[in-house]
């Protein structure tokens, strides 16, 4: 069974930075597409930032376009994603996703991903 373990949340004031970390354990992929997505209290899950296999096809939301960076070194790395400019509205629990394709379809869907963190609560403060 494939776990994903996200680490790096935590709080910040606002303009800060932070790094999410998301890695696997367990039986591990050959192959895997990721994405994040984040939580607010009282809102629906969004996406935030998505990768391909390869690294060469990343996709974000348009509300944190230009301030995160969705990266990744390869297969035994985490994928990474940094959090630049942080504002308050970027306060949420962010989700690692996963699924066992090189690219999915749709990376901004939710549902396109099998596989998923416990989530990493990230909370910025003006």
């Amino acid at each position: 069974q494939v776990q994903l373990v996200e680490s790096g949340g935590g709080l910040v004031q606002a303009g800060g930075s932070l790094r999410l970390a998301c890695a696997t354990s367990g039986r591990t992929f050959s192959t895997y597409a990721a994405g994040w997505f984040r939580q607010a209290l009282g809102k629906e899950r969004e996406f935030v930032a998505a990768i391909s296999w390869s690294g060469s096809l990343t996709y974000y939301a348009d509300s944190v376009k230009g301030r995160f960076t969705i990266s990744r070194d390869n297969a035994e790395k985490p994928v990474y994603l940094q959090m630049n400019s942080l504002k308050p509205e970027d306060t949420a629990v962010y989700y690692c996703a996963a699924d066992a394709r090189a690219r999915v379809d749709q990376p901004t869907m939710a549902s396109e991903y099998n596989y998923w963190g416990q989530g990493t609560q990230v909370t910025v403060v003006s």
